[in-house]
């Protein structure tokens, strides 16, 4: 059951960790929670202006992004993911902002695919994208060595998708460009959609019933307080509880799956015909902190630990410090004691008589 609020973190008094010692293995946080999973944001641009991530009134066309030298080169990226495998992590996505923004960004595909874990076992490279650019680069990052995809659609709706996105793009390219990474050898591509009341709710069972014959896994998003632009309120979160019943009240019977594993964000159903499958991410009404092994890195290089955060740890002036050249050490020691002094929690702590803090955006990032 949701309960009004605004949340916050408690001050930790924890004291800091001892140094990292690579002989105990691979670190953990204070809740005992592995480093597994890394989003990596590219660029802190985008070319959709969503009115629940980067609205127009504070991002407009005189915002300042960051200039391209306080980007992390491809170089320092994937020196940074190099570090993050050796530290445990399994699988990579590439987000924004929107990533394919970038210029070259499969080049940094090809680079990063190329990554194998200490057993030599394979990285999973993934990237989540709001589709308006992938018709013309589906086929080069398949050949790059990407190998998932997720496409942010909010509506089939046109009037709704080009008020949503608010800079009047039409939702046949970005479904042009899905048609185009499934031609392309892309499978179970995922598909989410941000869930607002009063918004987008109508779009719930029109967008299962298209995506259910598509071999697309549609994933429902509760509408989350993340970061501070985007005017959340409690009342236009529709619980994923809720949406659940209106797919079977409109005769889509669904089965619940198992995970395929721990961390996984999503709760995973399938139709009881065995023809598609969707997904419940629950952040407000039923959070999954305690199996979180996500860790962040900014498009200036600091390394967030929870995507509510309201600081991160600074690794772009290691990567560039002279003195230290190629030398690793520092960085490992660096990232590895941010993770094992992380005790964030946030979604379970949201509470009813807290005051607002201040938390990244999102669109800085990833989600």
């Amino acid at each position: 059951m949701l309960t009004k609020s605004i949340p916050i973190f408690p001050a930790s008094s924890n004291p800091p960790p001892a140094p990292f010692d690579a002989s105990l293995g691979e670190p953990r946080d204070r809740l005992n929670r592995p480093l597994q999973d890394l989003r990596i944001s590219i660029t802190d641009r985008c070319n959709f202006r969503c009115t629940y991530c980067m609205p127009k009134d504070v991002f407009h066309k005189n915002y300042a992004f960051l200039p391209h030298h306080e980007l992390l080169s491809f170089e320092e990226i994937l020196r940074l993911a190099k570090v993050f495998v050796e530290l445990g992590v399994r699988k990579i996505r590439l987000t924004g902002g929107e990533p394919l923004l970038r210029k070259d960004v499969e080049d940094l595909v090809a680079k990063l695919s190329q990554l194998t874990g200490p057993q030599g076992e394979k990285i999973t490279l993934a990237l989540t994208t709001n589709g308006a650019l992938l018709a013309r680069k589906a086929s080069v990052l398949k050949a790059a060595g990407l190998d998932r995809i997720t496409v942010s659609l909010d509506a089939l709706d046109d009037t709704i998708f080009r008020r949503m996105n608010d800079v009047d793009f039409p939702v046949a390219e970005v479904l042009r460009g899905i048609q185009a990474a499934q031609a392309v050898g892309f499978e179970n591509i995922k598909i989410n959609m941000v869930v607002q009341k009063g918004v987008n709710d109508q779009e719930i069972i029109p967008m299962a019933r298209f995506f259910k014959e598509r071999s697309a896994i549609l994933r429902f998003i509760e509408y989350m307080d993340v970061g501070c632009s985007n005017g959340w309120k409690l009342d236009q979160v529709i619980p994923s509880s809720e949406i659940l019943q209106r797919l079977q009240q409109a005769k889509l019977q669904l089965l619940p799956l198992t995970a395929n594993n721990a961390s996984e964000t999503a709760k995973r159903w399938q139709y009881a015909d065995g023809n598609g499958e969707i997904g419940f991410i629950s952040s407000v009404s039923q959070s999954f902190c305690q199996d979180c092994s996500r860790a962040r890195v900014s498009t200036q290089g600091k390394m967030y630990t929870c995507l509510f955060a309201a600081t991160g740890a600074d690794l772009r002036t290691l990567l560039r410090d002279p003195e230290l050249g190629k030398d690793d050490h520092a960085l490992t020691d660096r990232i590895a004691q941010v993770w094992q002094n992380r005790d964030d929690r946030y979604s379970e702590l949201r509470t009813l008589q807290t005051e607002p803090k201040a938390k990244v955006e999102m669109s800085y990032i990833g989600g």
